[in-house]
């Protein structure tokens, strides 16, 4: 039995996605980005100091910080303070990596790009539109420090987006929403950076055991005045699963 859609998509038809810029006022770089229902609030802050451990180095970092607002799901979600699940904490690795990924920290200097990634609405894909919504920010967060004279050349090298795939009933799924994350067999997050690189694949296979995943991000080309990350509006999946 084929599995039928709830939203009535095609297999590899993403939700509608669109970035918002602009959408806070103080950030260095600032996106809501959506993914159908979907709604990721990204922002980029810019610190003139590096951890510790990096001091005197000349290179910059990078690091994320993720959360969920207590309204952004059916139930009210209880606010993580002093002590982050363990969903959280992987979550916002996840982005840290994924945006490390895509800078020369050598040309960025001894600061740090804090990307700061909060679901406004959670409706499967919430990590995936984090990575993505915050390269947009990124991105913006790097054309200040150009035209402030801060920095010389970009220090991006990378365009990086993300997508979910899923497996339903044998067959693949792009971009699955929460009714559809909860009936996958198999369950991934892809990251992918315009070279088509693999940054990261992050599967489970709640139906058995996961022996293989082929999926490919397509990188050619977003509309007019958006980001290349805006690219994964173009994914496809290329491949397949086997269980």
């Amino acid at each position: 039995m084929v599995w039928q859609r709830p939203d009535g998509r095609q297999y590899d038809q993403l939700r509608p996605i669109s970035f918002e810029r602009g959408f806070t006022k103080y950030s260095a770089g600032s996106v809501l980005a959506r993914c159908g229902d979907t709604h990721v609030l990204c922002n980029v802050s810019i610190e003139e100091k590096v951890p510790r451990f990096l001091v005197g180095q000349g290179q910059g970092w990078l690091t994320a910080e993720y959360r969920m607002l207590p309204g952004a799901t059916h139930d009210r979600k209880e606010r993580e303070f002093m002590k982050l699940s363990g969903r959280t904490q992987e979550i916002q690795r996840l982005i840290g990596r994924s945006l490390r990924s895509t800078l020369d920290m050598s040309i960025l200097g001894e600061r740090t790009l804090q990307i700061d990634a909060d679901v406004l609405q959670a409706d499967g894909g919430t990590r995936t539109t984090a990575i993505t919504g915050s390269f947009v920010a990124l991105e913006m967060a790097i054309e200040r420090l150009l035209l402030e004279g801060k920095l010389d050349r970009s220090p991006l090298v990378n365009q990086v987006a993300a997508i979910s795939v899923g497996l339903m009933e044998g067959n693949p799924y792009l971009d699955l929403n929460y009714v559809e994350d909860v009936k996958a067999d198999i369950d991934c997050n892809v990251v992918m950076n315009d070279a088509g690189g693999l940054i990261e694949v992050q599967g489970y296979g709640g139906g058995g055991k996961f022996y293989a995943i082929a999926v490919g991000l397509d990188f050619d080309g977003g509309g007019e005045g958006d980001s290349g990350a805006v690219c994964a509006a173009e994914a496809k999946v290329r491949g397949c699963f086997k269980v």
